[in-house]
């Protein structure tokens, strides 16, 4: 073989970069480190530019780039600035796949899941965020379908928000919320349950004068229930007296009753709590206890005997 000081046959350059021999042979057989010599014997060799260039499409490699793209970049065809930027993003968002896939394991081990729950689990969190907000429209506008006052409105905006995305890193608890919040939304007898809220609070002011109520429910209620009073007792009517006006007509308290009744519901409020852990919000204290003793109170001292 002819040799030649200056040019290297592919066992030496391999040395030289620190790679294989058979590496060096399959990177040059897709064009991406092309001879610069042949020998007589037909044997390829390499300078020392090729060598340099060995080393710059290992550290590529190494970083995790594609052949396809290392070829682009050295044709010229894109910037090293574009790759690069071009794979932090896909790495970005393999991350997130890696992270999400690890606390899609997590939940799996919590919940001791089977093999088919753990395929929904999956499923569910590799949802896009467009799709998972279109459940979510799509549950709030089965409820408030045909309906246009405008407090119902603005309480279908409040139910619709979700966030762009679920976290790079989710913590157990959104991972859980999301799956959660999706079984939540798929059930027909809780669909049915916020359909008939939403009629009957646009059929009436009870959605208005919940709103205003609120408040003194969480005051007065929610220290009564801490400090176990009787919902049936003289200390409850007088706690009762301090929410709900004394002078209120009776149809309109059979009227409150009967929203009561329907807003008194763990899953409502578990629905609002999920949205806040999902938006990364605070969980404010459980306001069903507190609505559920009023409506015993109301019963107990408001409606005729």
């Amino acid at each position: 073989m002819d040799r030649d000081p200056d040019l290297y046959t592919i066992g030496q350059v391999a040395q030289r970069a620190g790679v294989s021999a058979r590496t060096v042979r399959f990177w040059s057989d897709r064009g991406v480190l092309p001879p610069v010599d042949r020998s007589s014997g037909g044997y390829r060799r390499y300078d020392e530019a090729a060598v340099a260039r060995l080393e710059l499409i290992r550290t590529l490699r190494d970083l995790g780039l594609s052949l396809d793209a290392v070829a682009a970049l050295l044709a010229r065809q894109v910037t090293l600035t574009d790759l690069a930027s071009a794979h932090v993003k896909a790495l970005d968002a393999e991350i997130r796949t890696l992270r999400l896939q690890r606390a899609v394991l997590r939940a799996v081990a919590r919940r001791e899941s089977t093999a088919e729950e753990m395929t929904v689990t999956y499923k569910l969190t590799r949802v896009s965020a467009q799709q998972r907000q279109r459940i979510i429209d799509d549950f709030v506008a089965n409820a408030f379908g045909g309906i246009s006052d405008p407090d119902s409105a603005v309480v279908a905006g409040w139910m619709r928000e979700l966030p762009a995305e679920l976290p790079d890193d989710p913590t157990d608890e959104q991972v859980d919320a999301w799956l959660e919040l999706a079984e939540l939304v798929a059930d027909p007898e809780f669909q049915l349950k916020i359909r008939v809220m939403v009629l009957s609070a646009a059929e009436d002011s009870r959605l208005e004068f919940g709103l205003n109520i609120r408040p003194l429910v969480l005051l007065h209620a929610g220290d009564a229930v801490e400090r176990g009073v009787a919902c049936d007792s003289a200390e409850g009517r007088r706690t009762v007296d301090r929410i709900v006006p004394t002078d209120l007509p009776v149809d309109e308290t059979t009227e409150l009753i009967a929203w009561l009744e329907l807003v008194a519901d763990l899953r409502v409020e578990r629905y609002w709590q999920l949205l806040a852990i999902l938006n990364g919000t605070s969980v404010g204290p459980p306001a069903v206890p507190a609505f559920a003793w009023l409506l015993a109170g109301l019963r107990a001292h408001r409606l005729p005997a």
